[in-house]
Order: structure tokens, then C-alpha cells, then sequence
């Protein structure tokens, strides 16, 4: 029973406390509102804050606590930024390969130029030709080999002649 009266107690406070700072906040807001002539200027960033935390207050007190905006276009601040959130820009992907940073795109292209005959069409077309070269020899040597050494039973290794 002492318990429930402590946490009752405590919340009073807490409550009452609340009460009054938000009584403060307000009439500052009133006597800052009368003080500026010119229209705010406000950030996107700002825009952002003032649209969250006004979101979840009620109509009436937005109205009453409002001074940089009237409450409709806060909270079209709001429906704006929870637009954007949600726009799926996030699960976009670029498509294709990655594209290389610059100085790894120079360093290949400094290597090409002092290496010409590193050239990569250079390399696949001597490796396509050595391979075709290697599968001819196989082929005369398997065309002039009897029947069983082509089935394994012989000893003779066709492969890497």
C-alpha cells in the first residue's frame, strides 16, 4: 500500500512538473511570436524535428504551441518526410559491375602504358591458339593410337602432350 501511494506521489510530480514547464514554453512562444516581424527560415533538418515531435501531440495543442508554422504545413512536413523514408530509394541498387575508384583506374591504365605487351586481348589470343594447338595434337594423337589406348588400357598418357 505504500508502495502504490510513493509511485502515485512520485508521478504527481512528475506530472505537475511537466505541466508547468510546458505552461512556460508556451507563453515564451507567445511573447517570441509577437516579438518576430519576418517570416522563419527554417533548415530541412529542423523542418524534420518540428514535424516528428508535433506528429504526436494532438490538433488543439499543436495549434496552441505552433509558432514557426501554421499546423497544416508541419504537418505536411511531416507526410513529406514520412514519404520519403518510404520512397524505396534504400533497396535501389545500381545496376551492373561497381565502378572502380580513380586511382585504381590510373594505376591500370600507368601499367598498360609502360607495359604494352601485357595487353589482355594480346594474352587471350595466345592462350586461344595454344589451346587449339593442344587439341589438334590430342586429336592426330588419338586418331593414330589404337583402340585401347584410347579406352585407358594402355599406359601411354594422351593428355598434356
Amino acid at each position: 500500500m505504500l508502495w502504490a501511494r510513493l509511485v502515485a506521489y512520485v508521478t504527481g510530480t512528475v506530472d505537475q512538473e511537466l505541466l508547468l514547464r510546458n505552461e512556460y514554453l508556451t507563453a515564451e512562444n507567445r511573447i517570441l511570436r509577437g516579438q518576430i516581424k519576418d517570416r522563419l527560415v527554417l533548415s530541412e533538418g529542423e523542418k524534420a524535428t518540428l514535424a516528428e515531435i508535433a506528429h504526436r501531440l494532438p490538433r488543439k495543442a499543436l495549434e496552441d504551441v505552433a509558432a514557426t508554422a501554421k499546423p497544416e504545413t508541419i504537418l505536411g512536413w511531416y507526410r513529406k518526410l514520412i514519404a520519403n523514408k518510404f520512397d524505396g530509394s534504400k533497396s535501389r541498387r545500381s545496376v551492373g559491375r561497381p565502378k572502380v575508384d580513380q586511382e585504381t583506374e590510373r594505376l591500370v591504365v600507368q601499367m598498360a602504358r609502360e607495359n604494352p605487351s601485357w595487353g589482355y586481348t594480346r594474352d587471350r589470343a595466345r592462350r586461344n591458339a595454344d589451346q587449339a594447338m593442344r587439341y589438334a595434337k590430342e586429336a592426330e594423337v588419338q586418331r593414330n593410337e589404337p583402340v585401347a589406348a584410347r579406352s585407358g588400357e594402355s599406359s601411354v598418357c594422351v593428355r598434356g602432350t
